[in-house]
């Protein structure tokens, strides 16, 4: 059982029927083949036996009316050492006193009971035994007491060989038709098992089309036994869709509240010119900042790895591509995109957007005259991961400054604009979906943002 441990139920039950059908045709096989050995055996000393009774009639009909029947007109006790012999024996009589078939060419045949005077005659004793030549041979023996006439052994043989062949062919052809039966019983059962599994397959594939956005909730209908199921996970998603629709109005509820008194804040503080301290602006503007980044992250957590959200990845690169180009027409940076159709983001646009912007932002903040955008979809992982790369060629960074780049509001160089969030939001939410964002040296010889999320090719 453990060889079948995390198959699938369908390769379980084909293994295991296939299995026990083998184990019952092998036991039934060998059952049929002692059966029938055991009738031919029967039917063969029947056979002896009825030449044995027709010797016992000739002995019995006087010498002038005697006629060669029964064993004795049978061609097969003519031909010497043909393994089909027969012999008359007078106990207590003279060598002349024997008689038996030209085959046996004078050698006896063995005696099955001990030559006594206490013989038990009118019984019939069944025997295997070693004949002229060693040959196996099966034989049956009977006494005969004719009174005034003397007490006789009747004996008559036949080769085994003879049952061991029709018990061969017979073996052979059971084998044959149980082996087609076999055959047969697995192609039905394979047959029997995708039938009644397919409303598992419909649902996995149910499930499917909504893991990829395709539709809202599971559609069809299922058996008895499986609809329970499939109604189970419809009100799974509404209960989940119901909760995600009550953390957006929280977290938009919440943002209204809070930015609102931050810009009156903010226009008092600008319209006070000199006489507003500097300090309480910057404290502001920071304050919006740390709101807007947690914000983002309290909706990004509520939505992450919502189950049906898609994002096509090409729309999302080529647009923000566009306007990078337009805000940094002034340096001359030039921008390219290598991105493959159909690559699609499982998660939401906005996140997507977020985290390629930030990304995007800092490279062109960084490069001197390019800066190169690529996507590669993989299979890192059970459902892949795409794999966005952002690249520049200016300065670099140093690998030890790396990791603290990556930390909230870390900035390296004052003079260029920013919060220093950018890098740290990008880091977040990607842990929300379980991705991840490395930093390292460009071939360009700038700095080298590897960012891997979850993904999965269209279709």
């Amino acid at each position: 059982m453990r060889l079948l441990a995390g198959r699938s139920i369908a390769t379980r039950l084909v293994v295991s029927s296939l299995f026990w059908s083998s184990v019952v045709l092998v036991i039934a096989g060998v059952i049929l083949s002692a059966l029938y050995r055991q009738t031919t055996e029967r039917s063969f000393d029947d056979l002896l036996l009825v030449y044995a009774n027709d010797l016992a009639a000739e002995l019995l009909t006087p010498e002038a009316e005697r006629r060669e029947i029964g064993a004795r007109g049978d061609p097969r006790f003519e031909i010497p050492l043909s393994g089909w012999y027969w012999q008359v024996v007078r106990i207590e009589g003279s060598a002349r006193d024997l008689r038996s078939s030209r085959s046996l060419i004078g050698n006896p045949l063995p005696n099955l009971a001990p030559a006594a005077s206490d013989r038990k005659f009118g019984e019939t004793r069944k025997q295997s035994r070693d004949g002229p030549e060693g040959r196996p041979l099966r034989i049956v023996e009977r006494d005969i007491d004719l009174g005034e006439d003397g007490r006789y052994i009747v004996r008559v043989a036949g080769p085994t060989d003879e049952i061991s062949a029709a018990v061969a062919r017979f073996t052979t052809a059971l084998a044959i038709t149980f082996s087609l039966l076999g055959i047969g019983l697995g192609v039905s059962t394979l047959l029997q098992i995708r039938f009644g599994l397919r409303p598992l397959s419909e649902l996995r594939a149910a499930v499917t089309s909504v893991r990829r956005g395709e539709t809202d909730h599971i559609r069809g209908t299922y058996p008895g036994d499986v609809a329970p199921l499939a109604d189970e996970l419809n009100l799974l998603l509404g209960t989940n869709r119901e909760i995600l629709e009550r953390a957006r109005t929280q977290v938009g509820n919440l943002a209204h509240a809070l930015k609102t008194p931050l810009s009156v804040i903010v226009n008092e503080a600008s319209d006070g010119g000199a006489e507003a301290p500097d300090r309480i602006r910057d404290q502001v503007m920071l304050m919006r900042d740390q709101v807007d980044y947690y914000l983002k992250r309290a909706r990004t957590a509520a939505l992450a790895g919502t189950l049906g959200v898609m994002t096509d990845v090409k729309p999302v690169l080529d647009g923000l591509v566009r306007t990078f180009a337009k805000i940094y027409r002034d340096r001359g940076i030039e921008l390219s995109l290598d991105c493959p159709d159909g690559v699609r983001f499982r998660g939401e646009r906005q996140d997507l957007e977020e985290m390629a912007g930030n990304l995007l932002d800092n490279a062109c903040k960084w490069a001197d005259r390019k800066v190169s955008v690529s996507v590669q979809l993989s299979s890192a992982r059970e459902r892949g991961a795409l794999c966005l790369v952002v690249e520049d060629d200016g300065q670099g960074m140093p690998e030890e400054a790396r990791l603290d780049a990556l930390k909230r509001g870390r900035r390296f160089d004052e003079t260029k604009p920013g919060s220093g969030l950018g890098l740290s939001i990008v880091v977040d939410l990607a842990a929300l979906y379980q991705g991840e964002l490395a930093l390292g040296s460009s071939e360009q010889g700038g700095l080298r943002a590897e960012l891997r999320l979850p993904a999965e090719a269209a279709g």
